[in-house]
């Protein structure tokens, strides 16, 4: 096989591996009613003047199924570790003791459960756009090697199609499981 194909065939799975990865961490940010050091993820924390992530500033935990607790590593960052939850406009209510931060996670309702898999499915869409976005650049990209014969050109966008369909495949198994998880009660 030339090796501009192989080339544009290496890159276009570097780019729809990146597409699941993707999905994998924004998933990862949707709760399924199990408390999660996970849920935290997205919270930053004004630290000495710059937005600097909780997991910097912080240990986070699970005791329980339902809580979670940030013990700030300096006392002092207690109120803008609350501020910075509170920020991250993720529903919880913090509550600070003096000493750490405890969040009860309350239980999804069915209705909350129904909007999560809607925003699981949203994100599972838009990596499945960043799949075919790869396979419509990568089919580009074929066209425009000079002096390859058609039948080459054929079998390396078959080749890309076939990733394609693998990718997507994936991107469905990865959704399905995360819906069932946010439905489960």
């Amino acid at each position: 096989m030339n090796e501009d194909i192989q080339f544009i065939i290496d890159g276009t799975k570097e780019a729809m591996t990146n597409a699941i990865k993707h999905l994998e961490k924004q998933l990862k940010n949707i709760r399924a009613g199990k408390a999660s050091p996970a849920m935290l993820g997205s919270v930053m924390v004004d630290y000495y003047g710059s937005q600097t992530p909780l997991s910097q500033v912080a240990n986070v935990n699970t005791p329980d199924g339902r809580t979670i607790t940030v013990q700030p590593w300096e006392k002092n960052m207690l109120q803008e570790i609350e501020r910075g939850i509170a920020y991250a406009n993720l529903g919880f209510n913090p509550m600070n003791n003096g000493e750490t931060i405890i969040i009860n996670v309350p239980p999804l309702t069915e209705e909350r459960r129904r909007n999560l898999a809607k925003q699981a499915k949203s994100e599972a869409e838009d990596a499945k756009v960043g799949i075919r976005n790869a396979r419509k650049e990568a089919n580009n990209d074929l066209k425009k090697i000079d002096g390859i014969s058609e039948d080459l050109q054929k079998n390396a966008e078959q080749d890309v199609q076939g990733l394609t369909d693998e990718y997507i495949k994936k991107v469905d198994e990865i959704f399905t499981v995360k819906e069932k998880e946010i439905m489960t009660v």
